[in-house]
């Protein structure tokens, strides 16, 4: 059996072994857990039944896990993308005021365009047309809007109608929960502690409950919770789809998860040292596992799925194959029997996740030609323009309608690929049919 696996996986040619592999995928784990119970907290907020976007999530990672495991042999994990969660939450549905049931419709028909792109391998081509600075800025952005969130959730913000926004209360106990949280993981991922992230939660999660800030949970394991509230509703509401917002919607789940999915593959691919020649070997295999994934997950009620930056991990433990995504997607099964620790997992406890998650995803900034005015004007409005306008789509917007004035004024408008004038004039009409 473990010859077998070593010859699919190719652990010679990859110059690794079964032990690595597995603690690789453990560590991968650990590392991104977080997100079982981040999900079902964050689209808790839209309506949606948590103990169904609990096992929706468990499930549709496991099952992107194993399709980029045995397809594209990478040792990338796929779950529930942080950011485009929040997008589907905050802006969508309580924002434009979307049904939580028309939104996973939404995110079907965009997955159905996602797979559609990735087979006419489409997806490879307008990746190579957007500027890797503009790449940098939407991970960067993103990251910053996580971390907004976060901070506003925790209770270290929160509004303030004479500054926006302000120092939150420190004389809540709830507050300093949070604090903690985030001491203590800073202080872990300083440390470069495997699964930092989940250990943080871990303790503050106790800490909450000793204190008596959070209640004790009844149980600690339980059935898997049932899919009857999320599974098939987004076939169901498909026919919800019929007007230009909702239109625009679909297009900005297309857009969202495409740029993310792009960068963190890339990003993961470049530090496993798979990239030869600025090609990504079998990187068709890598979107087709995801873009399946994507769909499976509006099917069982989740938003949009993606790489995993957290994979980066395993990746540093030694993972170089997809047994080490095989791994993870075992561990998810397992996890899909500890939903009773939902109770225990509050907005308090995440929020520091989403905080560090925002720090490690600010770390692509660093790709951004800081030095060249043209490039850092539409590259900072993409940054600054997703927390400040609460949506990440419209920061995109802002970005890459930018992006052709400035270097046209710089006289390097031909530098800019005709996908970019065309992908400018298609953000200008979406924010002309948002702001109707």
């Amino acid at each position: 059996m473990l010859n077998s696996i070593a010859h699919f996986f190719d652990f010679e040619g990859r110059k690794t072994n079964f032990r690595t592999e597995t603690i690789a995928g453990i560590t991968t784990f650990v590392s991104m857990v977080y997100i079982l119970f981040v999900n079902p907290n964050v689209l808790g907020v839209s309506g949606m039944d948590k103990g169904a976007v609990f096992t929706a999530t468990a499930l549709a990672s496991a099952l992107g896990c194993f399709l980029m495991g045995f397809i594209a042999n990478y040792p990338i994990a796929i779950s529930a993308s942080l950011g485009i969660n929040a997008f589907f939450a905050y802006s969508v549905v309580i924002g434009m005021k979307v049904s939580w049931q028309t939104a996973l419709a939404g995110v079907f028909v965009a997955s159905i365009i996602f797979m559609i792109l990735t087979a006419l391998k489409l997806r490879e081509k307008i990746i190579d047309s957007i500027p890797a600075d503009l790449k940098a800025a939407i991970g960067g952005g993103i990251g910053l809007f996580i971390a907004f969130i976060g901070l506003n959730d925790g209770g270290l913000i929160e509004a303030n109608k004479d500054t926006l926004v302000s120092l939150g209360s420190l004389h809540v106990g709830t507050t300093w929960l949070t604090i903690f949280g985030l001491i203590v993981t800073i202080i872990l991922m300083s440390m470069r502690v495997p699964g930092a992230i989940f250990i943080g939660m871990v303790l503050n999660a106790i800490l909450g409950m000793v204190t008596g800030l959070i209640p004790l949970p009844h149980q600690w394991v339980a059935a898997m919770p049932s899919l009857a509230p999320t599974f098939g509703v987004a076939l169901t509401h498909i026919g919800d789809i019929n007007s230009l917002q909702l239109i625009v919607v679909v297009l900005t789940f297309l857009l969202v998860t495409f740029f993310d999915t792009a960068g963190t593959l890339v990003g993961l691919a470049e530090q496993a040292g798979f990239i030869k020649n600025n090609k990504i070997p079998r990187i068709g295999r890598a979107l087709i596992a995801d873009s399946s994934t994507m769909l499976a997950g509006s099917l069982l009620g989740t938003s949009p799925m993606g790489a995993f930056v957290e994979s980066s991990a395993g990746i540093a433990v030694g993972g170089r194959t997809g047994f080490t995504a095989i791994v993870v997607g075992i561990l998810f099964i397992l996890g899909t029997f500890f939903s009773p620790l939902l109770t225990v997992i509050t907005s308090q406890v995440t929020a520091p996740a989403l905080i560090i998650v925002g720090v490690l995803m600010a770390q692509s900034l660093k790709n951004v030609h800081w030095e060249q005015f043209e490039i850092a004007a539409p590259a900072f409005i993409t940054l600054v323009g997703m927390p400040f306008t609460y949506s990440i789509a419209d920061g995109i917007a802002l970005g890459f309608i930018t992006y052709p004035i400035t270097m046209i004024a710089a006289k390097r408008g031909k530098e800019v690929s005709a996908m970019m004038y065309g992908l400018a004039v298609v953000f200008v009409f979406f924010l002309w049919i948002l702001n109707r």
